[in-house]
């Protein structure tokens, strides 16, 4: 252990407060650890440029494009303070340990920090995979520097996806909407979720049919299920492909009539034992977690979102109960291995635990050994029950589950046997029926007495072996028979992926890496792109015509294979087998024939934006992505039932809670039928003589005035202004006149409401009158229903009826009342998470007008949708508020008013 300064202090920079507090109890006296609570700068918005750099060749990206694509990196505005407290704990230190994570991005915040800081004492890298003693004092013992490589990725990563999000986000707002985002993983990850509703869609369903029965030999019985038909095999769910054609050949496809008659043939028929076969059975444990699988396996058995998986084993990492987290390998340290075979067997006996220990190694794409795989901490393990006290409900079941699949990997076989028995008979119309039965006995658990791994849904028929026990029969031996059925069955389409499934396949494609999916994940469900029904993941419309754009356009940035390499080249670059700066200006500016992302942007051409934004559903009848959501229009001309007038191109609203799968041909023309109009005029109003007509909208339907353009001959009468020279000043567009709307009650529809009804709506606000102090009493219709208003106060009513009858009697009897939330302003926070770290102001969750939201007193921000209130913690919530922060104030467009003149001042005497 180094001793550059025997006397003086030591300061020790971690990423996370909690983290922080765990090390410091190893560390003793003389080290001083503090948090840098994540990155302390990064890139900002090329619109917070200084002036002087906005026109140069980093103003696009806040990167320069022209000079090895440097990053232009900024201290974020929350963590100014933070930078200063350690700047001076920094002055009173003798030497710094950057203890942040040891993957690439923890290399790099240690990296910011050097460069933020620039220390004049001596600078120690200090790495560990688990916080406790023993690993604590082996980092000090291999002190080590910041590792270029490892920045090198890591910023190359930040770069690139600072060029992809910002070149190709641009276009998606042109042609799709506003405020979408593209991302270089973000973007083929809702590929992956569009591409699997795609085949759902295209999928076509068939239909199949077999026998089950109960077959008995003396007092036992068991289940068993055709399997032949003639010799010729019975056609199953996987028989068939994804067009409903069967593909197996001489497969017997079994229809009702056929199944139904040779379940009557075979009531009474001779069934016979033909073949008894037993094979031994052997299952190995699963490895250790990584990051990918333990995701999956907390989403399988926990429940956990990707999301809270990692959340939850942030805390246990940070608070020294496992492992790091991110990781790509499932070996096993020596300790851990001997930690792990000594606990089996202590609690499952010395059988349980095989001769020599189980090594293993990682099988995905594109896999880094930099980690040891996800396990308890420490070089003995403390079992569930010995930390039940000490964590939180999700926090334990995440450890014993860690802790099962570690202890578990270093066990035996699970042994037995696997008997499967056929038996047949002869139908009355001479036909010949096969049926099996398959089980499988298990005589040695093994690994199974601690941990059986999870699986996720898979199509076709469940042929799986049942774990149960068969009878002891012989071939020829008679059986008898009973509930002989026939039993229909359709071919299901491909399953939606979960978070479990999803996060599976991109360790097998080898997209991005596992430590970003639980963000990704997030991502692309706080983004519109995907929501969750159920646990399946469902893409919306707009994730389609998002995915049609890029696959037409920038098809390789979509690709998986593609995107596959460029997280090999970036672990070339960790490797130190190539240079950020050169890959780069590859990617962007291309090479010969192979061209970049700015040549590929620059060279669009045109993009037909309706024809990306829209899906043909059946003939005439195509759904649209626009401005306001999905809806489905028909090119067929239809006669108004009502008016007889001949409608060119009819419109219907698609029910946001409708799968992209679930919108059939027969489902759309149902929609189209049962539409409600979208427009329909109503009359004119006799004061203003302007039209009033009911319309659908995004919110719902409403009435309003149309107010006719001005004609030619009204704007040539419009008063002249002059300049002071006495010319004209050209003609200024008139101001829209803004017209009268109002929503319909819940009782009304647009194709029953009338003019007068209509009238009465738009003329909301209703003034009732005055209170004794002069001050005005309203009644309105609003989001949350209808409701007074006096002044700021506003007091709920109870029917929207009620709007047009309410008195100023009634109103005043109201008001005098006590105002009927002072229950609610007592309701506690909903969670409270101690200090901030910036604002040192307490951070509690409250229940808002629009959901939970976060709050220190002064920084509001709503919790995300794909965050349950439950799976919120301290470190997501000060990172939500830092972020907020660093957004700065929302900024609002607000009418330009004329500043008061100022006066004068009274002259000095």
């Amino acid at each position: 252990m180094p001793s550059k300064a025997k006397t003086g202090k030591k300061l020790v920079i971690v990423e996370s407060p909690a983290k922080s507090k765990t090390i410091a109890k190893y560390l003793g006296e003389g080290f001083i650890v503090e948090a840098s609570i994540g990155h302390i700068r990064d890139l900002p918005q090329p619109s917070e440029l200084p002036a002087e750099l906005k026109k140069t060749s980093v103003g696009k990206f806040a990167v320069d494009i022209e000079n090895d694509f440097k990053p232009y990196y900024v201290v974020s505005p929350d963590k100014k303070k933070k930078v200063a407290e350690l700047k001076a704990q920094l002055k009173d230190a003798d030497a710094l340990y950057l203890a942040t994570d040891g993957d690439r991005e923890g290399e790099a915040i240690a990296w910011h920090l050097l460069e933020v800081l620039k220390p004049k004492v001596p600078v120690y890298r200090m790495t560990f995979g688990e916080i406790t003693k023993e690993a604590i004092h082996r980092a000090m013992d291999n002190l080590r520097d910041v590792d270029s490589a490892l920045v090198d990725a890591q910023e190359t990563r930040r770069v690139l996806d600072r060029l992809y999000g910002y070149e190709i986000s641009p276009v998606l707002w042109r042609k799709v909407a506003r405020g979408l985002s593209a991302g270089r993983v973000q973007s083929v990850v809702t590929r992956m979720v569009v591409d699997r509703e795609r085949e759902r869609m295209a999928f076509k369903s068939a239909s199949y049919w077999d026998l089950t029965g109960q077959f008995g030999a003396g007092s036992a019985s068991f289940k068993a299920k055709l399997a032949a038909v003639d010799g010729a095999k019975v056609a199953s769910g996987r028989d068939f492909n994804d067009d409903g054609v069967l593909t197996a050949r001489n497969a017997a496809h079994l229809n009702e009539e056929l199944a139904t008659s040779l379940a009557a043939g075979l009531q009474d028929a001779d069934f016979r034992v033909r073949s008894v076969d037993t094979k031994p059975y052997t299952r190995r444990p699963a490895a250790p977690f990584t990051t990918s699988t333990l995701q999956q396996e907390a989403g399988r058995k926990l429940r956990f979102s990707s999301k809270s998986t990692m959340q939850v084993a942030q805390r246990l990492y940070e608070n020294g109960y496992i492992t790091y987290m991110r990781t790509d390998s499932s070996a096993l340290s020596n300790e851990a291995v001997t930690a792990a075979r000594r606990q089996a067997s202590e609690l499952y006996g010395p059988e349980y635990i095989p001769q020599s220990p189980r090594v293993y190694t990682s099988k995905a794409a594109n896999a880094q050994e930099a980690h040891e795989a996800i396990r308890p901490a420490g070089d003995s393990f403390r079992t569930p029950a010995q930390v039940a006290k000490q964590l939180s409900g999700d926090e334990f079941r995440l450890y014993e589950l860690i802790w099962k699949r570690t202890v578990a990997s270093q066990m035996g076989d699970a042994k037995g046997s696997t008997a499967t028995i056929k038996l047949g008979a002869v139908a009355t119309d001479g036909r010949d029926a096969e049926f099996s039965a398959s089980g499988t006995v298990i005589t040695f658990p093994g690994f199974l007495a601690a941990y059986e791994e999870g699986k996720d849904e898979s199509r076709g028929d469940d042929d799986s072996d049942e774990a149960r026990r068969l009878p002891n029969v012989a071939k020829d031996d008679s059986l008898t028979a009973s509930d002989i059925l026939a039993v229909g069955h359709d071919t299901s389409p491909p399953p939606r992926f979960t978070e479990a499934s999803l996060t599976a396949e991109l360790e097998k494609k080898g997209i991005g890496r596992p430590s970003t999916y639980a963000s990704t994940i997030s991502t692309i469900q706080d983004r519109g792109y995907v929501r969750k029904q159920g646990s399946a993941l469902v893409p919306s419309w707009i994730a389609f015509s998002v995915i049609r754009l890029l696959e037409q356009h920038f098809t390789d940035y979509v690709d998986y294979e593609f995107t596959a390499d460029m997280e090999g080249d970036l672990d070339k670059i960790a490797n130190g087998q190539a240079k950020g700066a050169a890959w780069l200006k590859h990617f962007y500016y291309g090479e010969d024939s192979d061209p970049g992302l700015l040549s590929i942007v620059n060279n669009l051409g045109e993009i037909d934006a309706r024809e990306i934004n829209s899906v043909p559903i059946t003939d005439g009848i195509t759904l649209r992505v626009g401005k306001f959501g999905p809806y489905l229009e028909s090119s067929i001309p239809t006669v108004d039932p009502k008016t007889g007038e001949v409608v060119e191109a009819s419109r219907a609203n698609v029910p946001e809670d409708l799968a992209p799968d679930e919108l059939t041909a027969a489902k759309a023309i149902e929609l189209m039928e049962t539409a409600a109009p979208e427009e329909r005029v109503l009359g004119a109003d006799p004061h203003t003589g302007h039209t009033v007509v009911a319309k659908n909208g995004r919110y719902g339907a409403y009435v309003t005035e149309v107010i006719p353009e001005m004609t030619e001959e009204q704007l040539a009468n419009q008063p002249v202004e002059y300049y002071k020279n006495g010319k004209p000043k050209p003609a200024k567009k008139p101001v829209k006149a803004k017209p009268r709307t109002g929503s319909l009650f819940a009782s009304m529809a647009v194709d029953t409401v009338s003019l007068d009804e209509a009238l009465q709506l738009m003329s909301l606000p209703r003034v009732l009158g005055a209170d004794a102090e002069g001050n005005p009493i309203t009644v309105q219709n609003g989001r949350f229903g209808p409701y007074l208003k006096k002044g700021t106060d506003s007091r709920s009513i109870g029917s929207e009826e009620e709007i047009f009858t309410v008195t100023l009697e009634h109103a005043l009897e109201i008001y005098s009342q006590p105002k009927q939330r002072g229950a609610r302003a007592a309701v506690p926070p909903l969670a409270e998470f101690g200090p901030d770290p910036v604002s040192e102001k307490n951070i509690v969750v409250k229940e808002g007008r629009f959901g939970p939201y976060i709050t220190d007193g002064i920084t509001n921000i709503t919790v995300p949708r794909t965050t349950a209130l439950e799976e919120l913690t301290r470190e997501r919530a000060v990172e939500l508020l830092a972020e907020k922060r660093a957004k700065g104030p929302v900024k609002r467009t607000t009418t330009a008013r004329k500043a008061p003149a100022k006066k004068k001042a009274a002259a000095k005497k």
